[in-house]
């Protein structure tokens, strides 16, 4: 699974997904707790519904997943269209002041943090000289546009496996697997906060500590607002 994110998906968007998934599952899980907790849900229901919110969460899960990989496909193919347009643009200049600009416009953003004024009209002039001479690629959809929704699924469904366990193993005492399975899902999101922090040469122990106060207080404000 690692070496299908790392070639398909760009880390970042790994861990966000991961990070969507398990929000996901503890809207259901937590809302469940609120609701036998008020006593809106009869302590009967503590017995014997476990498998079935397994297959609840695991099904709208999936579904989501299958919903982000479908966007991912479309923003891969868009973004080419982007990069298509960009090409044709430059190709189709009356100036290399003009084409400078355009490059400017979609680049700049980027460049400007990290290089000076100087240096971005040097890479404007390179970048216009290649796009002049390049030819226009295949912009449809291709085989890795299908991996990456593939991955996405998958890592979906990966991602809450190990909160949904607890559903599975004690489906006869429902409102203690809730719990451990709430609680198994902030320490995946720690995780992920976590691993975040390395990739981006953070704290690893404070970002781990801020994606879960922020995954609370996501499920929160959902709850709040009727979700």
């Amino acid at each position: 699974m690692s070496s299908i994110v790392g070639e398909f998906i760009d880390p970042i968007d790994a861990l966000l997904t991961i990070f969507y998934s398990i929000l996901f599952a503890l809207l259901f899980t937590l809302s469940y707790s609120v609701l036998i907790y008020r006593g809106v849900i009869s302590s009967s229901f503590a017995g014997g519904y476990g498998r079935d919110l397994f297959v609840t969460i695991l099904g709208a899960t999936t579904a989501w997943g299958i919903i982000e990989g479908v966007l991912y496909v479309m923003s891969e193919v868009l973004t080419r269209r982007e990069r298509h347009r960009l090409l044709q643009y430059v190709q189709a200049s009356d100036s290399d002041e003009e084409a400078d600009a355009a490059i400017g416009n979609e680049l700049d953003f980027i460049l400007e943090p990290i290089t000076s004024e100087e240096q971005r009209h040097a890479l404007h002039r390179d970048i216009r000289v290649y796009l002049s001479q390049a030819q226009p690629q295949a912009i449809g959809l291709k085989r890795e546009d299908v991996m990456g929704a593939v991955a996405t699924v998958l890592l979906y469904v990966v991602a809450v496996l190990p909160s949904l366990l607890p559903l599975l193993i004690l489906p006869n005492d429902t409102k203690l697997a809730i719990h451990i399975s709430s609680v198994v899902s902030f320490l995946v999101i720690f995780a992920t906060g976590c691993v975040w922090g390395i990739h981006t040469n953070a704290n690893p122990w404070k970002t781990g500590l801020l994606l879960s106060s922020v995954c609370l207080a996501m499920v929160l404000v959902a709850k709040l607002l009727g979700g």
